[in-house]
């Protein structure tokens, strides 16, 4: 059996198994909207950029290494967080990077970044780029959780005793 290595648009390769060589806007932005997101298209310098959301938070894509104008073997999947009050503890990436995998957070400044990458060099199935959108969805999610959830030290997630009067 041999596999058939073409450039599809987005729509002929999720109806046949051909792999895609490289990624477009347009097959981002149908893997984005087959895991449920609506995706908004921004023209900007002559390169479409791809903004869309998930858990009502925004996320951006970032192209990678061009094969071609506006052909790309890979794209980051990018989403900045504003913290109020600057710095998070060390500690919130440590576990979380102990504990997850698939994406990864950094701190800049007053923003920290939940980054993951999607390669398509040597060839993949339009199916895999939609499923990878879905993790990253759900990753997004439980990083969202992750963060909500995060206590510094024991101290901080034991209830504390009402004040007396």
């Amino acid at each position: 059996m041999t596999e058939t290595l073409a450039t599809p648009t987005a729509a002929s390769a999720l109806a046949s198994d051909t792999l895609l060589q490289y990624l477009t806007a347009e097959t981002a932005s149908d893997a984005i909207k087959a895991a449920g997101c609506a995706v908004t298209p921004v023209e900007q310098d002559g390169v479409t950029r791809l903004h869309s959301a998930s858990h009502g938070i925004g996320f951006q894509v970032l192209w990678g290494n061009a094969v071609a104008p506006g052909q790309y073997a890979d794209l980051t999947l990018s989403c900045p967080l504003r913290i109020e009050g600057g710095v998070l503890p060390a500690s919130v990436f440590a576990d979380w990077h102990r504990a997850r995998r698939f994406a990864r957070v950094s701190q800049h400044g007053d923003f920290v970044v939940l980054e993951m990458d999607l390669p398509v060099t040597g060839g993949v199935a339009f199916a895999h780029v939609a499923w990878m959108m879905r993790l990253w969805t759900q990753v997004m999610g439980e990083f969202f959780l992750h963060l909500r959830n995060y206590r510094s030290s024991p101290e901080a997630a034991a209830p504390q005793a009402p004040a007396a009067d």
